[in-house]
């Protein structure tokens, strides 16, 4: 009776796993045939049944059996496996593309980088220094009197009675030309911060590039010769241009460079003030008092500094009325850009 068993499951194993396509139907064999109560572990218990002096014989037949059988359910499952791991794996080329949102620098980083490719090619290297300052190098290195409105609480904030978040990006040129000696020839991109009530035109944190140039012979006409090349590069060549007296503490002669209104074109309109121009950064002549604070000699060395808000220059140049905007983070707005 057993030997005929043994000779039907074989038979019964065989059709069963011909239809195995997938690990689902592989658990079942395994369960049907393999397991604690499957039909082949049966079989040996069948075993201690039989007769003493046929045990022998079916016992060698249950071994060839089940060696037989695992092994084939194991080539079998192997070849499944690696069947359903190359189905997995497969690109269906037939399928539709995705769609991959890709972003893109603020409107801002953009500005900036223009701004530093075009001095670069002036042949400007790059600055950087920390925005929590000194005093020192905030204020009274560049020339600012003790009593100077900018060193009040209402415009500047400080962390303590020394230090406070940089109110420009003009330290770094100190610290520069403590370093190093003329010729100087770099900008400074950076973070600013000022204590003012945020506006349309005005906010409380906002960007910064300052420039110098130390040699000697510098002059007032190499600055403006800069500046404008600067401009016509950045705005178009057809733009006009103006320089006007100022005053800052640490340039002497001081003036601010205007272009014409983006808008009217210089005919007037509520942007400008009805004036057709526009204000787009300041400039001077070193100031020599400041040429005291780094060790450069005054009756040697001249040099030119400027300065402007990175906020104000892409407003003016894509014709932006409100400066939170840009830190809004409204994608409807950064994706014009």
């Amino acid at each position: 009776m057993l030997d005929k068993n043994i000779t039907e499951i074989k038979e019964s194993f065989y059709t069963d796993i011909k239809s195995v396509s997938s690990i689902k139907d592989i658990e079942e064999i395994r369960l049907k045939y393999f397991s604690r109560n499957g039909l082949v572990s049966q079989l040996f218990e069948d075993l201690k049944d039989v007769v003493k002096e046929e045990k022998p014989i079916l016992g060698k037949k249950l071994n060839l059996l089940r060696n037989e059988v695992s092994s084939y359910f194991e080539e079998v499952k192997e070849r499944i496996s690696s069947t359903q791991s190359n189905k997995e794996n497969e690109i269906d080329l037939t399928l539709p593309g995705k769609n991959y949102i890709v972003g893109s620098k603020h409107i801002l980083t953009q500005t900036l980088d223009e701004i530093k490719s075009i001095f670069k090619g002036l042949g400007f290297s790059v600055a950087n220094g920390p925005e929590l300052e000194s005093d020192y190098y905030n204020f009274e290195s560049l020339n600012f009197p003790a009593d100077h409105p900018a060193r009040d609480m209402q415009d500047t904030f400080f962390v303590s009675k020394d230090f406070l978040l940089r109110t420009h990006t003009t330290p770094v040129q100190i610290r520069l030309m403590e370093k190093q000696a003329p010729p100087v020839r770099a900008i400074m991109p950076g973070r600013v911060y000022r204590n003012e009530a945020v506006s349309a035109r005005s906010y409380c944190m906002f960007h910064q590039v300052d420039g110098i140039y130390v040699d000697t012979d510098v002059t007032f006409a190499e600055l403006k010769g800069t500046l404008v090349s600067f401009a016509k590069q950045f705005y178009g060549s057809d733009l006009k241009y103006r320089f006007r007296p100022s005053f800052f503490p640490f340039t002497e002669p001081s003036a601010e460079m205007d272009i014409t209104c983006y808008l009217c074109h210089g005919k007037g309109c509520k942007i400008c003030k009805n004036s057709g121009w526009l204000e787009i950064l300041g400039c001077g002549m070193v100031d020599p008092n400041v040429f005291k604070f780094v060790n450069y000699d005054s009756e040697k060395y001249t040099g030119y500094a400027f300065g402007m808000g990175i906020e104000r220059i892409a407003l003016l140049k894509y014709g932006i009325t409100d400066i939170r905007i840009f830190f809004d983070n409204d994608l409807r707005f950064l994706k014009q850009f």
